[in-house]
């Protein structure tokens, strides 16, 4: 047999912060089909909830180039690290100290970070975004880009831009909607309110909420949300997250077990047996399809989303990830947004001066 070209872009692949591993994949019967793989991209970066940097972008998009080429691989697993973050989107410290008040830079970030988007929605092979922790903001974003996900039901899902000095222009005003209708991603987007997983598979979001967490030898759903019963009062609230007593009492539940994600893995391994017994060539020709209406959107927006985040860097943005980045638990991490707004109103301009009044710790 001729000796197959490489049509990857680099030979070379190893920056920190995200790994790609090849593992077997089995059909429904559990056994082992010899010679073909699962590929798995995972974000490697748990001490800051594998939140990306600029070099895991870059590694981001040459793995899933990587992923696309490989003729033995039936499917893509892209997660985190740990059993706390699949992603919390972008790193607000890099953000903080090297992009904030510099749109230029922050534009040509915005281009690799549209690239990552891309390289997701244009894989050659299915993509299953294994949702081990917290899934919010630019992990959101990314995660939505995929085409089926599955997530442990302690994740939780959201947006965090109108709170931080930013805008959930990296997929999710595009991709969100699609998903959830207009009414739930407007409040997504907007007021950052996070969802359960539960909640999540109710709205459409992911395919599977999985217990992870074991409590004296057998797996529970999570203890802090509402998943034994759907309408209360007339209001659905199957998957909200609990309140008062009955939230601390699960949060004591949840301090008694220990979380084990393999019921997780074997949900995503079973979605890799599903696509293992279909026909190649149907199988990513019907993803296609179904890619483009996520496509229609992204393709039309994403440019000018980028120009206008590189500039917001000069003022709200700045704000934003500057109070995130030096606030503490103790003062907090957002700025004081009534303050903002009143000294707006009053006519005063952006400037450091104005960004000083407003961060959390100032009087």
């Amino acid at each position: 047999m001729p000796e197959h070209k490489s049509h990857d872009l680099t030979e070379t692949i190893g920056e920190t912060g995200v790994r790609f591993e090849k593992k077997p994949v089995k059909d429904l019967g559990g056994k082992t089909a010899a010679g073909l793989y699962s590929a798995w991209i995972t974000l490697d970066n748990p001490g800051q909830f594998n939140s990306y940097t600029t070099a895991m972008i870059k590694e981001v998009i040459l793995n899933f180039r990587r992923a696309s080429n490989c003729r033995d691989v039936v499917a893509v697993v892209f997660t985190g690290s740990g059993d706390r973050a699949f992603c919390s989107g972008g790193n607000t410290k890099e953000y903080a100290e090297y992009y904030a008040g510099d749109p230029e830079e922050y534009r040509q970030y915005m281009r690799l970070f549209n690239d990552m988007v891309t390289s997701i929605l244009r894989c050659d092979k299915p993509v299953i975004c294994r949702v081990n922790g917290m899934r919010i903001a630019g992990g959101q974003e990314i995660g939505m880009a995929c085409d089926f996900s599955v997530a442990s039901d302690l994740a939780r899902f959201g947006q965090a831009g109108p709170r931080h000095g930013s805008v959930a222009d990296g997929g999710s005003t595009d991709f969100l909607p699609l998903y959830v209708g207009v009414e739930q991603a407007m409040y997504s987007c907007t007021l950052c309110e996070p969802w359960s997983a539960y909640k999540a598979e109710r709205l459409g979001l992911i395919i599977q909420a999985v217990p992870v967490l074991e409590v004296d030898g057998r797996f529970i759903p999570n203890p802090t949300v509402i998943t034994d019963r759907w309408v209360e009062n007339g209001r659905i609230v199957y998957g909200e997250f609990k309140t008062g007593e009955e939230a601390a009492a699960g949060k004591e539940i949840l301090k008694s077990g220990q979380v084990d994600l393999s019921p997780l893995d074997e949900a995503v391994e079973r979605i890799c047996a599903q696509v293992l017994e279909t026909f190649p060539g149907c199988m990513i020709k019907t993803v296609e399809s179904v890619r483009k209406h996520k496509l229609a959107h992204w393709d039309k927006n994403h440019e000018t989303n980028r120009a206008w985040l590189a500039l917001n860097m000069m003022t709200e943005g700045k704000a934003g990830f500057t109070a995130f980045n030096q606030g503490s638990k103790e003062v907090g991490r957002e700025v004081n947004f009534a303050r903002l707004r009143r000294l707006l109103a009053e006519g005063e301009r952006w400037s450091d001066a104005l960004i000083e009044k407003v961060m959390p710790w100032s009087k």
